[in-house]
């Protein structure tokens, strides 16, 4: 277990009508009870507009509250990445399964951002995988780089692709899904992202590599990048990830005892990855081998 620095958490609210401190971040931020809420506030962790309040101070557009996490242990992670590229622009490395990539879900520094930054404070990364995922993750090393590759990003000039196994066996060779991914309902956050016909236009190609005795072997590249798209689109066409604790079939929470989103017990990995050079413009292919599970 890691004992980090402690957080603060800082939103600039907009407007709340009616609403106290404490009601707000109660009502906002369900992981905690009002009781928890409650005890923050007791112990002076909660300012407003820099000012210690006790929770029932009248909330106005503009100002800044602030939570003050004490230190706090993370749990046990891996604290290891394998780099595959390296030049005066560019970073990529594979994440093992279990490490975040960005502080969140009780995370700080137990992190693939801290571990990269510890050697390179300068990289800042370009998208993100889920704590369970495996594969390649990448870094910019110069504003410069960061405007070319998210500039690629927008233009559809970067090619990922993941492999996934799924339950069930697939009917057919190939699936199209473009399915819409938007907040729906979820019993212990309020929301998280599935399929919602409200959502934003998403879009994934998956074919078979692979079929076992009772799970399908996917190889999946994503042209639009929502959050947990492969596992939503899988489970929407029918075969949710094997071991995913949130998806079902058809793309939303489980009905039954639904787990978070950070939740591990699949196998997803991002295998391969592909973009214009920042620099030299030469387009750049990156890879990194799938762990023996996810092997033809």
């Amino acid at each position: 277990m890691l004992l980090n620095d402690g957080y603060v958490y800082r939103e600039q609210l907009g407007h709340r009508r009616g609403l106290n401190a404490l009601a707000h971040l109660a009502d906002r931020y369900r992981h905690s009870s009002e009781s928890e809420w409650r005890a923050r506030f007791e112990r002076g962790e909660v300012q407003l507009d820099g000012v210690i309040v006790g929770g029932l101070e009248p909330l106005r557009a503009g100002q800044w509250l602030c939570w003050h996490r004490p230190p706090w242990e993370e749990p046990d992670t891996p604290r290891t990445f394998e780099l595959v590229h390296e030049d005066a622009e560019l970073l990529a490395v594979v994440k093992p399964p279990g490490l975040p990539t960005l502080p969140a879900g009780g995370y700080l520094q137990n992190t693939l951002l801290s571990l990269v930054q510890a050697r390179w404070p300068e990289a800042v990364p370009m998208h993100r995988l889920g704590r369970a995922t495996s594969g390649l993750v990448l870094f910019t090393r110069t504003p410069a780089a960061a405007s070319h590759v998210a500039s690629s990003w927008r233009e559809g000039l970067v090619h990922k692709r993941y492999r996934a196994l799924s339950l069930g066996l697939a009917a057919h060779g190939d699936y199209d899904i473009r399915a819409p991914i938007g907040l729906v309902p979820h019993p212990r956050l309020g929301e998280v992202h599935g399929a919602s016909e409200r959502g934003r236009a998403s879009h994934s190609t998956a074919r078979v590599l692979e079929r076992r005795a009772e799970h399908t072997l996917f190889e999946v590249d994503i042209h639009t990048g929502r959050p947990e798209q492969i596992r939503i689109h899988l489970a929407f066409i029918g075969h949710p990830l094997v071991g995913d604790p949130l998806f079902a079939a058809g793309g939303l929470p489980r009905a039954d005892n639904p787990g978070l989103p950070g939740d591990g017990g699949y196998l997803l990995h991002a295998e391969s990855l592909a973009l214009p050079h920042p620099r030299s413009g030469v387009r750049l292919r990156l890879h990194a081998p799938p762990p023996v599970a996810l092997r033809c």
